[in-house]
């Protein structure tokens, strides 16, 4: 389906209500073992850094990001379900269980994460519209 103008520069479409936690439409995230997404709605264009994504984010138990990252785009991040934690198996920070919430802006290091049993998260990315 076409964008919907009512989303302005976003390039978002117009869905009704979804199972947006059935079977479908999960990939892994390129460099990241044991983490899957599901776009829920909208795209990125990384080259004009413009665009807004929601998605769900799962982890499987075990999985892990061994380095702290930073990206250009925006996020916040709502932790669903079960938990995740703040820094390495052998070194662990801070637990972060569900309904826990986080909004950061672009260029912001985070991380290193794992989670011991497994997590669900759902995430809004977007470059913020031009001041």
């Amino acid at each position: 389906m076409p964008r919907h103008p009512g989303f302005g520069l976003f390039d978002k479409e117009h869905r009704e209500f979804f199972d947006a936690l059935d079977d479908t439409g999960w990939q892994a995230v390129p460099g990241y073992s044991g983490v899957e997404q599901k776009l829920l709605s909208g795209a990125f264009d990384h080259e004009a850094k413009s665009g807004a994504v929601t998605r769900l984010s799962r982890w499987a138990a075990g999985a892990a990001v061994t380095k702290a990252v930073s990206h250009d785009w925006c996020e916040e991040v709502f932790l669903i379900s079960g938990a995740l934690s703040i820094g390495t198996p052998e070194n662990e920070d801070r637990v972060l269980p569900a309904g826990t919430y986080a909004v950061r802006p672009a260029d912001v290091p985070h991380g290193p994460f794992f989670s011991k049993d497994g997590c669900l998260m759902i995430e809004f990315l977007y470059y913020p519209p031009d001041a």
